[in-house]
């Protein structure tokens, strides 16, 4: 992402599955409770999910992601098409594990850039139906082009 105006804004698309094993009680062998209410889960969690773009510089350890392709420059000051891959820690706070702390789980996929002009990492992402519950996304931090955190707030109606 070397060369990338700070100004110029790209849209960024996460297409990732958070599997969060353990979580939910499901990978111990315990029974697996469903929600008697479609409206009332049977477990609500919130976690955040943070991402470091590697920068090209000097932030190779703390960086947890990467762009595995470069940009398209369109102008001086447009750029579409990037995508990035990450190994992202989830956490229960909204910082970023310390020391030898260890994150509430792990995200692990892609995400991309797709559009020159809208920056949807401003914007509410709304609601994701998953196959036993809802996460709900929205931007909690942006520190320029290579620093994000998302809120995940996350019903759960299969435990």
């Amino acid at each position: 992402m070397q060369g990338l105006a700070a100004s110029s804004k790209l849209s960024l698309t996460i297409v990732v599955v958070v599997f969060l094993l353990g979580l939910a009680g499901a990978a111990d062998g315990r029974r697996r409770l469903v929600s008697s209410s479609p409206d009332e889960p049977c477990k609500k969690m919130t976690l955040y999910f943070h991402d470091i773009l590697y920068d090209g510089g000097n932030n190779t350890a703390n960086a947890t992601s990467a762009a595995a392709t470069s940009p398209t420059a369109l102008s001086n000051s447009t750029y579409l098409g990037m995508l990035v891959v990450f190994d992202d820690p989830v956490t229960e706070r909204n910082v970023l594990p310390v020391g030898k702390e260890v994150p509430a789980a792990r995200a692990q996929g892609f995400y991309f850039y797709d559009e020159k002009t809208r920056d949807l990492m401003k914007k509410s992402t709304g609601d994701f139906f998953m196959a036993r519950g809802i996460a709900t996304l929205r931007t909690d931090a942006l520190e320029g082009l290579y620093y994000f955190r998302l809120q995940m707030d996350i019903k759960l109606y299969e435990c």
